[in-house]
């Protein structure tokens, strides 16, 4: 069954050099954009993933290395992420976003990525990530047939996946994946990009990092150390320096854009409420003066 878009979905699959989203960087990005229509383009890059603050090629994990058999001296000659950010942003404009267990390590890494480029390149970065929706297949898949992407692929559409973990055969077997099971649940499952995204998102956190989540409430909530369960503007009211240790601590860079942001929030919503406060104490000391002047020159006349 092919998709029902309203607007160009973006299915993508990174490799890098490492799975610590704070400490390492994404070595190749494929990208492949269905079009209402069905019309299919493709794009994949390979980065040399880049130390800013140390000013060199960050270095592969002997570990992941085993997985994508990407090396060091393989991406020397590539461009770096803040080299290739415009073109990337230029393919996410206008995109609803899908990927297999994306949530979990693909977008938030994506995210790093483009808040690097924002504070050690001092450039404007124009997609949030957090705005756009996200079907993530494997947590559709997890949910109806709980297994991997081989595995999906295998069941799903009956062929075995040559070139596992190259990030273009991924994407593409991720895309196919995500068709197959609108064919095979059709009762489950709705040809809809946003009922997807619902359907596939496990938490509803705001950073990519789960450090904050919603509440039933659509509160934000504190989902780590001492004020787990807290919510974020609980704890800004008692601890407001808590904010300041999170943001020049180490965390990822999205969760601490997250913690500005709400902290930029708090304040502008607390600096209303002190001119509010301002005004109605001028309004009633205006009334005061008028009711003295009143009493004072009874007549109506000043002069």
């Amino acid at each position: 069954m092919e998709l029902n878009l309203e607007r160009p979905i973006l299915f993508f699959d990174i490799e890098s050099t490492g799975l610590n989203i704070a400490t390492d960087a994404i070595i190749e990005l494929s990208f492949v954009k269905i079009m209402p229509g069905n019309e299919t383009r493709v794009k994949t890059w390979r980065v040399r993933p880049w130390d800013y603050i140390g000013n060199c090629q960050r270095k592969v994990n002997p570990s992941a290395y085993e997985v994508h058999r990407i090396s060091d001296e393989d991406l020397e000659k590539e461009k770096r992420f803040f080299e290739i950010s415009d073109e990337v942003e230029t393919w996410l404009d206008g995109c609803d976003l899908a990927g297999f267990n994306s949530n979990k390590f693909d977008l938030p890494m994506l995210a790093e990525e483009l808040e690097r480029v924002r504070k050690y390149k001092n450039k404007a970065v124009r997609t949030d990530l957090h705005k756009m929706r996200m079907v993530d297949v494997q947590n559709i898949y997890h949910q109806l047939e709980p297994r991997n992407l081989k595995a999906a692929y295998k069941f799903y559409c009956g062929k075995e996946l040559e070139n596992a973990h190259a990030a273009e055969a991924d994407t593409m077997a991720t895309y196919e994946v995500l068709k197959a099971q609108l064919d095979k649940y059709p009762e489950q499952l709705k040809n809809d990009v946003g009922f997807l995204a619902n359907f596939s998102e496990r938490q509803k956190i705001v950073d990519y990092a789960g450090r904050l989540i919603y509440n039933e409430k659509k509160e934000v909530v504190i989902n780590f150390g001492k004020h787990r369960g807290k919510t974020a503007r609980e704890v800004y009211e008692t601890e407001p320096s808590y904010f300041s240790w999170v943001e020049n601590g180490e965390f990822t860079l999205d969760t601490k854009q997250q913690f500005t942001i709400l902290r930029r929030q708090f304040e502008a919503e607390k600096a209303e409420a002190r001119k509010a406060a301002m005004k109605k104490l001028t309004d009633k000391e205006l009334e005061k003066s008028v009711g003295s002047l009143a009493e004072k020159w009874g007549s109506g006349k000043l002069f």
